[in-house]
């Protein structure tokens, strides 16, 4: 048993990351032969891309992929502690397994993710949830083989809490086959006060470039016209290596495979420097769209937020990167952080009203256990909070109109995904990444085509196909 310790997950030792490439041992290759997986995923993308690597992990040992829970002979609940809604689903999720459980005795059942990494999380499923059969951490996914091949019927708990390693060569089973995410940098080092991020994924520890751009290389060799270069804090890539270059330099490096699209997310203010802003707009197929979260537009609360940025600085920041050609910046925000008054969070408001934003995630303050923001006083009423939500989200869905509007009767480049859930539609997302829905025929599907848009709404757009 190897369980989560949040003291030794907060320490952070100025070292070289070791590079472990994986190698899977044979004795485990026909585990799952004639057998079932099923893989639940809550949270951001970078835990959707661990899902990937685990899908490819579960194919390399013979299982079969199924979207049908109860046929499944192995469920695995990938989760997320951000926020407090994903930490309540995934426990609902594991309610309903029970029950499908009693009816399949020999139902293996694993759980893994941020929440894995999690003392508090890991000592509820120990004392409550006795079907699940192991818990493995964001460090070691490739341990997944072992787990399986060593289950037992009394729940095995393997979680390092460590600042991390590097793990090179895991297999992965792309959901996508245009797009496709690449890890560039794990964990975080910044300790946002109201973040449980740095304690579940470790340290910051920025991947080789030569294996960055291996691996770009061979999705274009495979027909992929769209990357998204991942990390917690992806613009502070470099910073852990000893060769001196950073983001700006993979993404000229990147520019240069001729993948079509490239995208990075999800960028901290601290980090976003003029050069990278000048290779954004030398390159065409970096694409003009960045995700760029202020939290708060109080000093105060940022402050306390530890964001290490005031809302002046955001500003220029901001007032830079709109000036590139196309530009669609959208950002994140939590509305009811310990200590918010009214007139801080007009000034949240001020600054949306200033930044005009084409989207936003907005939140309620999710206290989470272990992080200094857990240890504030919540003097913030939930009606107040819901209410603050009401107005803010009201606002943003106003100027997200706005900026769909601006598309009108425009020629547009968008990559096609697939069917759209409107009926006879297609759907695709705009170099700036706005959603499209367009009439056309399946051939489409995988390639890059202009469409002229017919209709704004908040949230899409409607278009005509350009012949």
């Amino acid at each position: 048993m190897e369980l989560p310790n949040l003291s030794l997950a907060r320490k952070r030792i100025n070292k070289e990351s070791k590079v472990i490439n994986y190698q899977l041992d044979d004795k485990y290759q026909d585990l799952g032969k004639n057998k079932k997986y099923f893989i639940k995923t809550y949270g951001c993308q970078m835990n959707e891309h661990d899902s990937e690597n685990i899908k490819g992990l579960l194919d390399s040992i013979s299982y079969t992929e199924t979207d049908n829970m109860e046929d499944a002979d192995l469920i695995i609940l990938n989760t997320c502690s951000i926020r407090e809604n994903a930490h309540n689903k995934a426990f609902g999720m594991l309610g309903r397994i029970k029950h499908i459980k009693e009816k399949k005795k020999d139902l293996i059942v694993a759980l893994c993710g941020c929440m894995a990494q999690e003392e508090v999380v890991v000592n509820e499923i120990l004392t409550k949830h006795h079907h699940v059969n192991f818990i493995f951490g964001t460090h070691n996914l490739y341990d997944l083989p072992r787990l399986i091949y060593e289950n037992t019927k009394k729940t095995n708990v393997c979680v390092y809490s460590k600042e991390g390693d590097i793990i090179e060569n895991l297999p992965v089973k792309r959901v996508n086959d245009y797009k496709a995410y690449v890890n560039i940098i794990y964990g975080c080092d910044k300790f946002c006060t109201y973040c449980i991020v740095p304690y579940t994924r470790g340290r910051q520890r920025s991947r080789e470039m030569s294996d960055i751009i291996d691996e770009v290389n061979d999705l274009v060799k495979n027909g992929y016209k769209e990357v998204t270069l991942l990390g917690q804090n992806v613009n502070a890539y470099g910073k852990d290596l000893p060769y001196g270059y950073d983001l700006a330099d993979l993404l000229e490096a990147v520019s240069k495979t001729n993948i079509p699209r490239i995208r990075f997310i999800t960028s901290h203010p601290w980090d976003f420097t003029d050069r990278m802003i000048d290779v954004i707009k030398q390159h065409d197929n970096i694409m003009p769209s960045i995700h760029l979260p202020i939290q708060s537009g109080s000093n105060k609360i940022l402050k306390l937020m530890g964001r290490r940025y005031t809302k002046e600085d955001y500003k220029t920041l901001f007032d830079k990167l709109r000036n590139i050609k196309g530009m669609t910046i959208t950002t994140d925000i939590i509305v009811g952080f310990p200590g918010e008054t009214e007139e801080d969070f007009k000034e949240t408001l001020d600054m949306v009203n200033y930044c005009k934003y084409d989207g936003a995630y907005t939140f309620i303050f999710s206290p989470r256990v272990g992080t200094p923001a857990a240890k504030l006083k919540d003097d913030v009423k939930l009606e107040e909070k819901e209410e603050r939500l009401y107005r803010l989200n009201e606002l943003i869905n106003n100027y997200s109109l706005d900026s769909n509007k601006k598309m009108l009767d425009k020629e547009v480049s968008v990559l096609t995904e697939g069917y759209s859930n409107k009926e006879g539609m297609l759907y695709g997302y705009t170099e700036n990444n706005k959603l499209v829905n367009f009439k056309g025929e399946s051939n489409l599907i995988g390639k890059i085509v202009n469409v002229r848009i017919t209709s704004a709404k908040s949230f899409s757009l409607d278009g005509e196909l350009v012949e």
